[in-house]
């Protein structure tokens, strides 16, 4: 260990003998050791240790109002990682005493009287150790700060490409992006009036401009056809709930798990008349119930070139005519106590007017 880091170090001498601590401030002083603390009274020792977080403790064992052990039990109670080490001054040798010590957490011994030339080969070694170990915990730190950014970073990027993804999906079909926004936020909002943590509604609104991206997939003259489409054409549509659970499968992260889910799910029907597998009911996870809600009422309340804007009123009535039909009679009940909120989103995100 480099001398003049070790000399930077923060020393404690605690003994209740004022001779003794001006006897081991002068001989640590003598070898350029430059922070000592001297503390008479073993009452002071908590809140000295809280204000300056000492590399080392130089403890007596018998002193009036707390003894070496007291003070020991103390400092153990902080649970401090880096509690540094502690050295007994002792004139007390019996293997009685010298076990009761270091059960207590003493790391090493220094007899008295005090031999110097034993006293700061002990200081040294036990600062050495001591000031590596802080080293050690620090770039621990350090290495964790640095892969908890990373994995923001990463975070971050995988959200841009869902956000980026999701515009793209809906530019094949004739829709904007303020059709992501709003059912993007009725959704984390259903999911979190429904009980969702606080993650988990963020991750409903991070995945959920997923859920068409199947859509990708379709011919052109399927997706953008004015038209009425027939059953042919209405059948290679419903192909798109696939097509955009297999662009999302194969990633692990919780995010893309769930925009998987959602893709796959969201035109599934509470009475198992939708598709693609006819799930019903509660075999259809609530995640896609929650988004069926609120893709369907954004869509039927935007305005399109194919076709004319519902009136809110006219939405909602939709929305509770198909409770326990289209929808799940809990997620429109939701729907229906926090519709307030919903149209403060709608109001937030409007279209621009032509």
């Amino acid at each position: 260990m480099n001398d003049l880091l070790r000399h930077q170090a923060r020393i404690f001498i605690v003994d209740d003998e004022p001779a003794n601590l001006k006897l081991l401030s002068k001989m640590l002083s003598s070898r350029k050791y430059q922070h000592l603390e001297a503390i008479q009274d073993p009452r002071d020792v908590l809140d000295r240790y809280r204000v300056t977080r000492p590399d080392l403790i130089l403890l007596d064992i018998n002193m009036p109002h707390l003894d070496g052990y007291q003070v020991m039990a103390q400092l153990k109670a902080l649970d401090d990682p880096l509690l540094p080490p502690i050295v007994i001054l002792t004139a007390q040798h019996g293997r009685e005493t010298l076990l009761k010590a270091l059960a207590a957490g003493a790391r090493d011994f220094i007899g008295k009287p005090f031999d110097m030339a034993e006293l700061l080969m002990r200081v040294n070694n036990l600062l050495d150790a001591h000031l590596a170990h802080c080293m050690l915990h620090d770039q621990k730190g350090i290495l964790e700060d640095m892969v908890r950014i990373r994995t923001e970073e990463l975070n971050q990027t995988r959200l841009q490409v869902v956000r980026r993804l999701g515009r793209a999906a809906e530019y094949r079909d004739n829709e904007t992006g303020y059709h992501i926004l709003r059912m993007s936020a009725y959704s984390a909002l259903l999911a979190s009036h429904l009980g969702w943590s606080d993650a988990a509604s963020d991750l409903m609104l991070n995945a959920s401009p997923m859920h068409d991206i199947g859509k990708i997939g379709i011919p052109d003259a399927v997706l953008l056809k004015p038209g009425r489409l027939d059953a042919d054409e209405m059948a290679i549509i419903r192909t798109h709930p696939e097509i955009g659970a297999s662009i999302l499968a194969g990633d692990d992260s919780e995010l893309l798990r769930l925009a998987r889910t959602i893709a796959l799910t969201h035109h599934e029907k509470w009475d198992g008349s939708g598709y693609p597998a006819g799930l019903s009911g509660l075999a259809i996870p609530q995640a896609g119930r929650i988004v069926a809600v609120a893709d369907v009422f954004d869509a039927l309340t935007s305005r399109r070139p194919y076709k004319r804007a519902w009136t809110v009123e006219e939405a909602v009535t939709y929305v509770i005519d198909n409770d326990g039909s289209h929808f799940d009679p809990e997620v429109v009940r939701c729907f229906r106590q926090h519709l307030p909120e919903i149209l403060a989103i709608r109001d937030q995100h409007q279209e621009p007017l032509d």
